[in-house]
């Protein structure tokens, strides 16, 4: 089981959070979450006006052996808006526009999402169930 928290923090002030979405999926091969601005595609989906998130920003995917990876999908442009780097405990590592990473199994963590011009950011946190 995957479960995901995705919080939208706003503002100078650390903490200005304007809302907490939840979703998990199965660990089971093939099952996806996503997250972005169409919520018709994405479990979690981020502000309408928040165009540093693509439409489908972030897919995480469970393989055929029960892992789970994360992928920044590439929208439309071609230099992302954004920053997105992987958090785990004392562990940070910047995730590449297009990029994918394997999430520690039996593991949490979060996956940032920075806006590079505005001091805002979609924080997503995991939970990998074993």
């Amino acid at each position: 089981m995957l479960e995901l928290t995705m919080a939208t923090v706003s503002g100078a002030e650390a903490g200005a959070t304007a809302g907490m979405l939840m979703a998990d999926a199965p660990s089971e091969p093939g099952a996806v979450l996503r997250v972005g601005r169409d919520r018709s595609v994405c479990r979690l989906g981020t502000p309408d006006d928040w165009l540093f998130v693509s439409r489908v920003h972030l897919e995480f995917l469970c393989g055929p052996d029960g892992n789970w990876q994360v992928t920044w999908l590439q929208g439309s442009q071609p230099d992302p808006s954004s920053e997105v780097r992987l958090v785990a405990g004392e562990y940070a590592q910047p995730l590449v526009y297009g990029g994918t990473l394997s999430l520690p199994r039996g593991g949490n963590g979060e996956i940032v999402i920075q806006d590079r011009t505005a001091p805002r950011s979609v924080n997503v946190g995991f939970y990998h169930e074993v």
